[in-house]
């Protein structure tokens, strides 16, 4: 019986803290979807992070990826505060940083491309 009374406290409690988490965002001026994607495009931006010390190194195929990685990192980052993710700052500029060289590279070889084949 005791057992029982524990468990829905704890049940009661792990539910008033979501709730109170969902409330949290919301009066942050949020979505919770746009929260969550937040917390997924903060890992991928990690990952992305690593993979700006040898962009010059990817394949076209691995510099298409990474573009529409980053692309969906920013607008995930778009729409959440600048102080939620103030501490990623450094991160997301070496992302934003390669993603503007690839840009440049690929427009510069596609511009190259037009050039000989006309």
């Amino acid at each position: 019986m005791y057992l029982l009374a524990v468990i829905y406290i704890l049940i009661f409690l792990i539910l008033l803290l979501i709730l109170f988490a969902v409330m949290q965002i919301r009066l942050a001026g949020m979505k919770v979807k746009d929260f969550w994607t937040f917390i997924e495009a903060n890992q991928i931006l990690d990952k992305l992070y690593l993979f700006t010390t040898k962009y010059k190194k990817l394949s076209i195929q691995e510099q298409v990826i990474f573009l529409e990685e980053a692309e969906k990192v920013f607008n995930a980052f778009d729409k959440v505060p600048e102080l939620l993710w103030e501490e990623e700052y450094q991160k997301y500029m070496e992302v934003l940083n390669t993603y503007k060289d690839i840009k440049m590279l690929r427009w510069v070889a596609s511009d190259k491309e037009k050039i000989y084949n006309a």
